[in-house]
């Protein structure tokens, strides 16, 4: 039996989904990546948790509603592009998110819980990113000035709540909603 791999994520709204399937559309007509991402999996990792063994299933889902209670609704905005991996066959193409606090602090407590919980989760910087396609194979190597001449999808979106989801690798999307999180703290310029 395949074990399935769980994550936290903020979703993207249909408006941003689409936004990005558009563009991905057109960069594909130029970028050769192996594999593009359906648009109903576009989503930024706070936290990629692997194997959630069965019993530690409803203590995450309790520590995640505590989180996102705690925490208020906020808006990203989307903005620029890059890759991740070798600088001439990236693993990763990417469409990012402007700099917000709210999001920054939000996987930071995501992170803070899960890590308590046993959770051994990825030490690097947070990145905040929406993946786009997966592992050039052009016949030439990739240089970062391609991107350069793509128009990077444009949107705002709210973000209203945090999901836990699911690794379905046989499917597509491949990506299942298993636990939403409401964001129902107070915004900051509401709080005394």
């Amino acid at each position: 039996m395949k074990r399935s791999h769980y994550f936290i994520a903020v979703p993207l709204t249909s408006e941003a989904k689409q936004a990005i399937a558009r563009f991905s559309g057109d960069a594909a007509l130029s970028l050769p990546f192996r594999t593009w991402v359906h648009e109903e999996d576009y989503h930024i990792t706070l936290a990629f948790l692997g194997d959630v063994p069965p019993g530690k299933m409803a203590p995450l889902c309790e520590a995640m509603a505590a989180v996102a209670a705690k925490s208020a609704p906020f808006s990203l905005v989307l903005a620029g592009l890059g890759t991740f991996g070798e600088r001439t066959a990236p693993r990763v193409f990417w469409q990012g998110v402007e700099t917000e606090e709210a999001l920054n602090g939000l996987r930071g407590d995501v992170y803070e819980a899960c890590t308590k919980l046993g959770f051994a989760l990825d030490r690097r910087p947070f990145a905040p990113h929406i993946t786009i396609a997966r592992k050039w194979q052009g016949a030439e190597p990739f240089r970062p000035d391609m991107l350069r001449s793509l128009s990077a999808a444009r949107a705002v979106f709210s973000v209203p709540e945090i999901v836990l989801y699911r690794t379905n690798i046989e499917r597509t999307p491949k990506y299942e909603a298993i636990a939403v999180f409401p964001l129902l703290g107070a915004p900051m310029n509401d709080r005394k």
